[in-house]
């Protein structure tokens, strides 16, 4: 097993492959790594198996269970989510803009790749292909570097990947992995300055802070998601529900799931009930206020600060009864990531002031919250949702994963 330093060396030489592969390498190899997926399935779905089971033991919850379970339809979406990645625009080479200066210099911003990603993760082994293919995609070299959880599937996953480049004469170092999944690794990498141009976290609130408070390299924070769900008093009640139990229970245990509902008090006495009943099919939890728990009984548990402050990441939800569109912004403010946030509302002037009020990277107008994801928002997949607002922001697809640098064309200026 190579230490994370050596694997650092190794994926920073092969950056500078990764940097200068044209287009139509990059979509070969991407085609012919969809391929091998959909032949290897039962080789993944082997590995998997072994993740389950330890996960198992282990005692798992069903939801963290259900972030590692891959399946057949699951790995055929992995190699169609590839197939959605070549077929993007190759972001590098890219002019942003051009001009021409008073002394006759053509000045031209020009994309460019980040150079080496380093990706720590949790346990989505779904993210081993999703954060490896957008960075060889953008030019970039990786060093993924997953949880314990998924480490089966996550080695092979990137021997399938890693064998794939090197048939196609690529270097196999442009997509790593670390497979010391011990804290002191994941501690090397936040640390592995002149070999990490950028390190990214992408899992629980725990991990997201451990990065950010120790890291020595450049990170982009992605966010944990406590998303809200507003019911303003125009909205149309069934249009409410329907939203709600969507973004609350149609996969629980990801960020973009919703967390905590918001109702006006003028209609909180009839959607209420309707909300629970709704919710109840899935037997979801609730926390709430005194008004929730008035309206809706004592089955409803007591919420404070660290209820409407969590991601629950199952079948729960915190519930406060506001008093106007205002006050739910403030809530909001308050506990909000800065992920995703909704508002059900049939008045336009309502939506507009909570788009204006409401700071999160998504902010849905009579829609779920599950549709803050990188596939949807036609990227082919994306690293992580960036709550940051340096460099990037929401989704982050192809151009995320670029900078820029500046080309000028001279004639003999000088100055």
């Amino acid at each position: 097993m190579k230490t994370v330093l050596e694997l650092g060396k190794a994926v920073k030489q092969a950056s500078r492959q990764a940097a200068v592969l044209t287009q139509a390498q990059k979509n070969a190899a991407l085609s012919a790594m969809a391929d091998a997926l959909l032949q290897k399935k039962q080789f993944i779905l082997s590995a998997n198996a072994e993740d389950l089971r330890e996960g198992k033991n282990a005692g798992l919850s069903e939801s963290l269970l259900d972030r590692l379970a891959l399946s057949e339809s699951r790995i055929e979406d992995m190699a169609a989510s590839i197939l959605q990645v070549a077929a993007l625009e190759d972001p590098i080479g890219k002019v942003d803009r051009g001009f021409v200066t008073a002394n006759g210099l053509q000045v031209y911003k020009v994309r460019v790749p980040l150079g080496v990603c380093g990706i720590i993760y949790e346990a989505r082994p779904n993210v081993t292909v999703d954060a490896a293919v957008l960075c060889f995609k953008s030019g970039n070299a990786v060093l993924l570097r997953g949880g314990k959880e998924a480490i089966s599937s996550n080695i092979c996953l990137v021997s399938v990947l890693r064998d794939v480049l090197e048939k196609q004469g690529l270097d196999p170092n442009l997509i790593c992995l670390v497979e010391d999944t011990s804290r002191e690794s994941a501690a090397q990498m936040m640390k592995l300055n002149g070999y990490l141009d950028v390190l990214i976290p992408r899992g629980g609130a725990g991990l997201i802070r451990s990065v950010v408070e120790n890291a020595t390299v450049p990170v982009i924070e992605t966010g944990t998601g406590n998303c809200h769900v507003y019911i303003d008093k125009d909205a149309d009640l069934a249009k409410g529900v329907e939203i709600l139990f969507n973004a609350k229970t149609s996969r629980p245990s990801v960020c973009n799931a919703a967390e905590s509902l918001l109702v006006h008090r003028e209609i909180a006495e009839e959607f209420l009930p309707l909300a629970k009943q709704k919710l109840d099919t899935k037997g979801v939890v609730w926390y709430g206020c005194e008004e929730t728990r008035r309206i809706l009984g004592e089955s409803v548990l007591p919420a404070g600060d660290e209820e409407y402050s969590k991601e629950f990441l199952d079948y729960a939800i915190s519930c406060r009864v506001v008093d106007s569109l205002e006050d739910a912004a403030d809530h909001i403010y308050k506990y909000s990531t800065k992920h995703s946030e909704a508002i059900v509302t049939e008045n336009y002037t309502a939506a507009r002031e909570f788009i204006r009020l409401v700071d999160a990277a998504a902010v849905y107008v009579n829609a779920s919250t599950r549709f803050t994801d990188g596939g949807v928002f036609g990227f082919g997949a994306e690293i992580g949702i960036s709550t940051q607002k340096l460099h990037a922001r929401g989704p982050m697809g192809l151009e995320e994963l670029t900078s820029v640098k500046y080309v000028i064309y001279g004639n003999g200026q000088i100055r």
